[in-house]
């Protein structure tokens, strides 16, 4: 081989190193430049998401302290109604002893007598005003809308008499244990005294309240229209006063019987 030819080969192959050098150069360069595009893109694209993460964790967070406070504030809330409903019991428990007691008092002021006769002075200087009478159910001492407007009635007449009282009889029929039949008809007297009182401010002294069982009857037992009758309270009313007088006269009143 010539020597010319053999510098054409060698100079042939410096090329292809110099080729090869500037090819895997590139590659490099090409591989660089794609790596740190990769990560800028990975980047770019994880950035949003990190903070959205960020923002969400803090969005958790404050919810739970609202919620927290909220809870806080419905306990203190809660804890607060229930002290002022159990303030509020007591007070209504209080006031309900009161009027219980106030209610006792009022029925240990009506006179319970057996009679009339006896019990008021001057008795037959008394003139009936007004007389009125209410029956009740079998064993029941609870006044009807029609027993109500009839001492609704009664009642209204009552702020034009002067000096007058009330003998209020209780009554029952024969049916029953005697002794029974006096504490119901004492029940019934009382119903038509604590409505009247309750409802119209009747004084308590006013009342004579003379409970009579079945001992007198108004009309014969042995038919149901007959025991309707008996099963019923009387109500006078009684003044010793022309009613064309202004100051009304006191009544002797004897120590009433229990």
């Amino acid at each position: 081989m010539s020597s010319t030819m053999r510098f054409a080969n060698l100079s042939d192959t410096k090329k292809i190193r110099s080729a090869c050098a500037v090819c895997a150069v590139s590659a490099l360069v090409i591989t660089l430049t794609i790596g740190c595009s990769s990560k800028n893109y990975v980047r770019s694209q994880t950035a949003p998401i990190i903070q959205q993460t960020n923002e969400l964790d803090a969005k958790t967070a404050a919810d739970h302290r609202t919620i927290m406070d909220t809870d806080e504030r419905a306990q203190k809330g809660i804890s607060g109604a229930m002290t002022a409903a159990n303030t509020a019991d007591q007070h209504a428990q209080t006031a309900g002893t009161a009027a219980d007691a106030a209610n006792k008092s009022a029925q240990d002021a009506y006179n319970r007598v057996d009679s009339l006769s006896g019990v008021v002075a001057n008795l037959d200087n008394y003139k009936t005003m007004q007389d009125v009478t209410v029956t009740f159910g079998f064993d029941k001492s609870v006044l009807t809308r029609s027993d109500k407007d009839q001492l609704d009635t009664l009642a209204t007449s009552l702020t034009g008499t002067k000096g007058y009282i009330l003998a209020v009889t209780g009554g029952t029929d024969t049916v029953g244990d005697a002794n029974y039949n006096y504490a119901l008809s004492q029940r019934r007297a009382n119903a038509v005294v604590e409505y009247l009182a309750s409802k119209y401010s009747v004084p308590p002294h006013k009342f004579y309240l003379i409970g009579i069982g079945k001992d007198q009857q108004v009309d014969t037992d042995r038919t149901a229209a007959g025991r309707a009758k008996n099963r019923r309270v009387e109500i006078k009313v009684l003044s010793n006063m022309n009613q064309d007088q202004t100051a009304p006269a006191t009544a002797s009143v004897a120590p009433p019987t229990q």
